[in-house]
């Protein structure tokens, strides 16, 4: 039996190991500002909802609640700008990471089609296309690629790892483009809440898409702007048609949001004053870590949104990280999103305020 595991990369993050031994050893202790994992406790309104659904003894729908898919579709008509969306629009995931891995297996591709990504990219899109036996394509401008076999574009607006934004304009000319040549476009836009010197636009949103969500859909999560990673709560939005299959096939496979993270899913977005306050905490955490590493001799390039710095000393990345973990920071190499980031490192600013401030104090 051949082990599916053989298509795969090496796991980037067990190459990590030495240097978060040696940042563990510092005197006051590791500081991890490598995978971005959120730190900050679980609003309690989205608390109180998991725990009020916890008597969930049947099996939940794969297309949700009914008060699931009104919570998603009025949060993308209002926060996306997407005012066409309906039900079939929308379909709950569990976690994007899982959606994302999965989804060119789910679309029937396999040897002979393509998968675009950007150069610089979260490394699950290369996953996803090799599990499917896919070619993996990388590009700096994807109208510039060639369209033949060409079946799933990717885009990541804020990007992880840079914090990059597309701006509107962009989205619709890349837009256009694969409507042009019928490629399906997946946007990947956990991020989009959290904008920091740029707004980032949804690639469903009325002035990009002109209203149709043909050949188009969007991935959220509420990981990151509500603190639910370890709850599983994503969902995707866009092409009613392209949504139905996935539908069917999830069905089949059993693809089902737990009943009471589906509660709790209606209850983040449903509020934004948790969103808000959450903000505030990275912002502050951002301007504190940006300032200390610009002080130290490191350049910021992009990260004008999302939840990382992506920095560098104009080095190779391994030798940046070893030099931060001397200082007890761990901090993740540019080369696990792709070779163009060799020379950098992304700074995640996750970490509690007490370990914020001990990485600058370091770095002081």
């Amino acid at each position: 039996m051949a082990a599916v595991s053989d298509r795969l990369p090496a796991f980037p993050w067990d190459k990590l190991a030495p240097y978060k031994a040696t940042a563990a050893a510092h005197a006051d202790g590791i500081v991890d500002l490598s995978v971005g994992t959120p730190v900050d406790p679980v609003p309690e309104l989205i608390q109180r909802a998991l725990i009020g659904a916890a008597d969930s003894p049947g099996y939940p729908t794969v297309w949700g609640t009914p008060a699931l898919r009104d919570a998603i579709t009025g949060w993308v008509r209002g926060r996306l700008g997407a005012s066409a969306a309906e039900h079939r629009n929308v379909l709950p995931v569990v976690g994007s990471k899982e959606l994302v891995a999965w989804l060119p297996t789910q679309l029937g591709l396999g040897a002979g089609d393509k998968v675009a990504y950007p150069r610089l990219a979260y490394p699950t899109y290369e996953v996803g296309a090799r599990l499917c036996g896919a070619e993996a394509v990388l590009y700096d401008d994807p109208t510039e690629l060639d369209p033949a076999g060409l079946k799933l574009l990717w885009l990541n607006s804020p990007s992880n790892p840079t914090g990059q934004v597309l701006p509107k304009e962009e989205l619709i000319r890349i837009v256009a483009w694969a409507r042009e040549h019928g490629i399906l476009v997946f946007s990947d836009e956990c991020y989009l809440e959290l904008g920091w010197e740029a707004e980032p636009v949804s690639v469903l949103h009325d002035d990009v898409c002109g209203g149709s969500y043909e050949g188009l859909v969007a991935v959220h999560s509420l990981s990151k702007r509500s603190n639910l990673a370890g709850y599983r709560a994503a969902f995707v939005a866009g092409d009613a048609d392209v949504l139905g299959e996935l539908l069917e096939i999830r069905k089949h496979s059993g693809m089902m949001t737990p009943a009471p993270v589906q509660a709790a899913t209606v209850a983040a977005l449903g509020d934004d004053v948790h969103v808000e306050e959450q903000r505030g905490r990275y912002a502050a955490r951002r301007a504190a870590l940006r300032g200390a590493l610009e002080a130290h001799g490191f350049r910021v390039e992009h990260s004008e949104a999302s939840l990382y710095l992506w920095v560098t000393r104009d080095e190779p990345c391994w030798e940046t990280v070893a030099y931060l973990a001397g200082l007890g920071i761990l901090v993740a190499p540019g080369d696990f999103y792709g070779e163009a980031g060799a020379r950098f490192v992304r700074v995640a600013f996750t970490a509690t305020d007490e370990r914020v401030e001990a990485a600058v104090k370091r770095l002081g």
